[in-house]
């Protein structure tokens, strides 16, 4: 079992910036793709980005792209989101995500929620305008 929690949430302005944490724990994350997914308060969950388990593959949703970095430590179990320039519409509850039951091989980066399994309970990021 893995467990995974968020840190690194909270309050900026716009233009500002972000770094969300997420530290996994219970297990490693060995061949498992990780990824951060947002949701505001009446939205759909949406898919911000991904990365594969050595860190070869990034996979960024639009409203992410130019602006946030993906990065993982696996000697570390840790993922981080890197968010730059941020405006109030990325105002949401971040999540961080794994991907690690595809029955015994790697898996690979996706932008679906339903392929991600184990989920953490989110941290706040509240842009102002």
């Amino acid at each position: 079992q893995v467990y995974l929690v968020e840190s690194g949430g909270g309050l900026v302005q716009a233009g500002g910036s972000l770094r969300l944490s997420c530290a996994a724990s219970g297990r490693t994350l060995d061949n498992s793709a990780i990824g951060w997914f947002r949701q505001a308060p009446g939205k759909e969950r949406e898919f911000v980005a991904a990365i594969s388990w050595r860190g070869v593959t990034e996979f960024y949703g639009d409203s992410a792209k130019g602006r946030f970095a993906i990065s993982r430590d696996n000697a570390e179990n840790t993922l981080h989101l890197q968010m730059n320039r941020l405006k109030p519409e990325d105002t949401a509850l971040y999540y961080c995500a794994a991907r690690s039951d595809c029955g015994g091989y790697q898996c690979y980066v996706s932008a679906r929620v339903q392929d991600f399994d184990t989920w953490g309970q989110g941290t706040q990021v509240t842009v102002s305008s």
